[in-house]
Order: C-alpha cells, then structure tokens, then sequence
C-alpha cells in the first residue's frame, strides 16, 4: 500500500470503527475456519432435515456459513438472508439462544450488509412455508470494510418492483468480478456452465482413449497460427521468447513420437486488439489423431459439441440471443467457394491476385498492398457468408495459400483439406487434415516469410525444429482447434467474450 492519505468514505469509516469495537470486544473479526455441514440448496432440497415437534423432533443441526445479504430486526429476534456459494436461505436469530451481547452488541451493531456469517442450529418452515434456519449459535467470520453495492427493490405506484443502485455498468462488474459474483449470482451459472461444458469434452476424449498432455507456453518459434505474439526475454539464456499463439507443433511433433491421439486445452495469446470476440489470452482444445483425415474429424467434432449442448441443456436446442440453434448432427458441409459463390454472386475459384482485386472492390472490401490471394478471399468470407451462418455449418475446402499446414487436397486443385465450424456467425473450431510431407511443408513456410517481408505481420515464421520432426515421418493425421472462449459465449447465451472470462483484459483504470 502507498503511504499516501487513503480517502476514506463514510461507510468505509463506520465500518472500521466497527473493526476495533469487535476487538476491543475480544471477537476476532477474522477467525481461522469454520465447519460447514450445509448449503442453502442442500438444505432447502432435503425435507428430512425441517423439524416439527411431532413428526421431527430430533432433527439434525446444520451448520451453514456465508453473506449476510438482508436484514429484518424486530427487537429481540431478527430474520435475514444468508447467501453462500448455492444460493440465499433466510435465518431466524433470537437473543434468548445466541447470548444477549451476541445479539444485541455484535448481530444489531456491529454486524453489515455484506459480512460473512456462520450459523449452527435447526431447519424449521415459517408460517408462510418458507425454508429457515433457526440459529442456535452464531459466530462472525469476516468483517468487511468496503460497502457492498446491494441493489434496492422498491414497488412504484403501479405496484411493480424497480430496482435501484444494481451494480449493473459492465465496464464494473468485469473489473470487479469479485462484486459482481457476490451481486449478481447469475453469473456464477455463467462459469459452472463454462467448466461443465469444458468436462464434458475432456470425457468425450478421454472415453475415446486420447491423452491429455501439456506443451510449452514459453516457445522460441512461435507456430501454429496466424497472428502477432506477445515477445518476452529470458535472462539466462539471453533470448527472446513467444507467448505460444497456438500449440499445433509440439501436438504433432508428439504425434512424430508415436502418439495415437493427443489433446490440450491450452491457454494461447496473441497480441491484438480487443473485441466483443477477442481477448489476448484465450482458451483452445487442440487435438491430433493419428490415421485419420478431415472428414473423419467433422464426424468427431459434431457429435462432441451435440454431446456438450445434452450434458449442459438436455437437448440439441440451445437459445443464443433471438436464435435458436441445434446442435444436432448431422451438421451441413459446404465447400468454401461455393459459400462465397452463394452470398455474393462471384466465383472465385482459381482466380488470381489481379482478378480478384476488381471483385473485392465491387464488394467494398478495402484492401491494400499487402493482400496476397488468400488474405482477399478471407475477407469476402468474413464479409459476406461468415455473420449469415448461424446454425453449425462446416466451411470445407480452403485455398491452399489460406492453409500453410494442411494437406491438399486429393481431388481439388489449388485446395486443401481443411474446414472451420461457424456457428451464430463467428468461427469456432478449424480442422486440418495435416500435411506431414516435410518437403511440402518447408516451401509453404517459406512462401510465408516471403509475406512476412512483404510486410504481413501474421504470417507464419519457419520452425526449423518442427520440419526437422516431420522429416522422421509423421503418419496421416487429423487435427482441430476448437474456441473455448466463444463455444461458452454459444452455450451460455452471453454477447461478449468477457462475459465468459472471469478476469477479461480491460484498460487501464
């Protein structure tokens, strides 16, 4: 903390002042444990635990702890509302079972909105029927010194409820995270859902006996991608390294090793703007199979996330925004230049750099010097078919220029074998069937530094060790990258990217 005077308000003042009066009491405002038998959901689910002097007399104590959230004080009794990681339960608090200096002086005085709690006793229904802890004992966990936003129901004159003071400004709530999950428990579905989605696909593959392996964050050659990285220096070494931008080449120098089938979700980076789909450290699984091709791939990657949308939704119907999308396989597969052909009018097939410079700007795609063939025809894409593909739709069949590492193709000229799913009009998965012929695979590369000179910022650089691996034969092999960050935005419903991070990149405050 810096030595400078820290402002503070007058709720934050109050509450400090009630800080000392807690230890001149000789309550530690900040205990070291407390033991929870009990949620909030586990206790309103189970009706064994409500007791009644009839048919429940002995009942068993729970112990529950969290968030004071409201508070109802009607003299020598109280009732208020604990919120814990599952959810909100009202407590009924007497001055006659926790001790008058505990009720009076400590629970009324010197207790907040916002302080987390824990309370042992029994469950008992209100005469309203509502779920209730009767505290038996109460003690203080954590004395918070920062007020907490709560927003205010209040009912206007038409009797409906408006709600004040809602922490609601996103720029906030995902600075805050920390608030904003207190706040907005809402939220909390977001990112079960998240990790629920992200299990559901390690079983898919770990149930097909493919192994989870970690790869190197640090890389001296950044690969695998198109994209500028982030640059730091080990001091050692007296070296420049990459933040990976993708971890394609150590999968696949792991496939050269005799794997059959290896995944990783991985934390990539790329240094470039934000955006309500970017962030500069995102979530990807990659995953290469060994013997297998592209079109065995989309078969695997439909029946994955067809499988994710019925462990997370129970059905292949998943409403995102005012669309609804089903996941159910099989999904369509069009050739990418008949995509294009079918939104714009234009074939653009084996047309070169000088024939499609008049068709971009027929289409009002601004390009410049530095756009080779396959840049043209990514942006037309982006333009034009991408935002209409909202149902699971995979684009197949990509120039060979837009594809550095992937096969071309068996039967098409000037193609590859490769495919990216788009769904609710953004890219989420891309597919190779991968090009293992080192020869092959060295002139791409070189035709990338080549772009790289010319100016193309994300072209890709040569990985002499990479070439080196496929050089000792790597089998036929398929391989895909799916986006974690933007398959959550799907299955949650969530417009942004940061809506699924808990922590997004912001600016600077």
């Amino acid at each position: 903390m810096s030595h400078q005077d820290i402002s503070l308000s007058e709720q934050e003042e109050i509450r400090r002042e009630k800080l000392a009066q807690l230890n001149e009491m000789g309550v530690n405002p900040f205990p070291y444990s407390f033991d929870v038998t009990h949620t909030s959901t586990g206790i309103k689910a189970d009706e064994s635990l409500v007791r009644d002097e009839e048919s429940n007399p002995e009942s068993e104590t729970v112990s529950i702890a969290g968030r004071v959230m409201t508070r109802r004080i009607m003299g020598k009794a109280a009732f208020f509302n604990l919120q814990d990681s599952e959810g909100t339960i009202q407590v009924y608090i007497r001055r006659d079972d926790v001790g008058v200096d505990n009720y009076n002086t400590v629970f009324k005085k010197l207790v907040d909105i916002g302080d987390i709690v824990g309370i042992k006793g029994f469950v008992f229904k209100t005469r309203t029927g509502e779920t209730t802890v009767h505290a038996e004992e109460f003690e203080f966990l954590t004395k918070t010194i920062r007020p907490i936003p709560i927003p205010k129901e209040v009912e206007n004159e038409d009797g409906e409820k408006v709600i004040f003071d809602a922490f609601a400004d996103k720029e906030l709530r995902y600075r805050q995270r920390y608030v904003d999950l207190i706040v907005n428990p809402e939220v909390r579905d977001t990112f079960r859902k998240r990790t629920h989605m992200v299990q559901s696909m390690r079983n898919f593959m770990n149930d097909r006996g493919y192994m989870e392996v970690e790869t190197p964050i640090l890389q001296p050659v950044y690969g695998g991608a198109s994209a500028r990285p982030f640059v730091t220096h080990h001091n050692t070494l007296d070296m420049d390294l990459y933040l990976r931008i993708a971890n394609e080449l150590y999968l696949k120098r792991l496939i050269v090793g005799g794997f059959d089938g290896v995944y990783e979700f991985s934390k990539d980076f790329r240094n470039e703007g934000l955006s309500r789909f970017h962030n500069p450290e995102f979530t990807q699984v990659e995953l290469y199979v060994a013997y297998k091709d592209y079109n065995w791939m989309m078969d695997f990657t439909e029946k994955m996330i067809e499988k994710v949308a019925m462990d997370l939704h129970g059905s292949t119907t998943v409403k995102v925004g005012e669309h609804e999308i089903n996941f159910q396989s099989p999904w369509p597969r069009i050739p990418m230049f008949d995509a294009i052909k079918e939104y714009t009018g234009h074939d653009l097939y084996g047309k070169s750099l000088e024939e499609l410079k008049p068709i971009a700007k027929e289409l009002h795609i601004q390009i410049d010097d530095t756009f080779g063939v396959a840049k043209i025809i990514d942006e037309i894409f982006g333009e034009y078919v991408e935002p209409k593909l909202i149902q699971p739709t995979f684009i197949t069949d990509y120039p060979v220029e837009m594809s550095p590492l992937t096969k071309k193709h068996r039967s098409k000229e000037g193609l590859v074998e490769r495919f990216e799913c788009i769904c609710n009009g953004k890219e989420i998965a891309n597919a190779y069937t991968e090009l293992n012929d080192p020869i092959d695979q060295r002139e791409r590369l070189e035709a990338q530094a080549a772009l790289r000179d010319g100016g193309d910022l994300e072209a890709m650089t040569i990985d002499e060790d990479f070439i080196r691996s496929l050089e000792y034969g790597m089998p036929p092999t398929a391989g895909i990258g799916i986006g974690i960050d933007r398959l959550a935005m799907i299955m949650t419903n969530s417009e942004s990217i940061r809506d699924v991070l808990f922590f997004p990149q912001m600016k600077p405050e």
